[in-house]
């Protein structure tokens, strides 16, 4: 993938996003992409905020890092997320959701519901996520409203 927008990513997810999380993880490697996994490490049922608080502190305090964060719904991810100064989570169901979180937004970490998106739309927004930049103009006003 030659139009990285991000230099490194970040995973999380809670034991509803464990099998998703796994999938993406090997969907990342094979674009090329570096990897730091914040768990869960397995199915057993977790708390989503003990994996989302690392992830988001990471991508805050690392630029040019990226977040990926999944769980059963994905809002509770996206919400531990977006208590962070510097995180702009955007919850993402469709590839044009994710694309319009990059461009207008500026969104840092995609947030994905596992139990309502197929591993291959998934890959999907990921992939337009992670390669779309951010428009600026008179989107930037905005984000730095927020």
């Amino acid at each position: 993938m030659n139009n990285k927008i991000f230099s490194h990513i970040h995973i999380g997810s809670d034991h509803a996003g464990f099998k998703l999380k796994e999938e993406l993880k090997k969907f990342l490697a094979n674009l090329g992409y570096t990897i730091t996994d914040h768990g869960t490490y397995s199915e057993e049922s977790t708390d989503y905020p003990d994996y989302a608080h690392p992830l988001a502190s990471a991508v805050e305090t690392n630029q040019g890092h990226g977040g990926i964060l999944i769980c059963g719904s994905g809002n509770g991810v996206c919400m531990t997320a977006n208590k962070h100064a510097h995180i702009r989570a955007a919850l993402c169901w469709t590839k044009e959701i994710a694309e319009l979180a990059r461009l207008h937004n500026n969104a840092n970490v995609i947030c994905l519901p596992a139990r309502f998106v197929t591993t291959t739309q998934a890959e999907e927004m990921v992939s337009t996520f992670l390669s779309t930049a951010f428009e600026g103009g008179r989107h930037e006003r905005r984000v730095e409203k927020i």
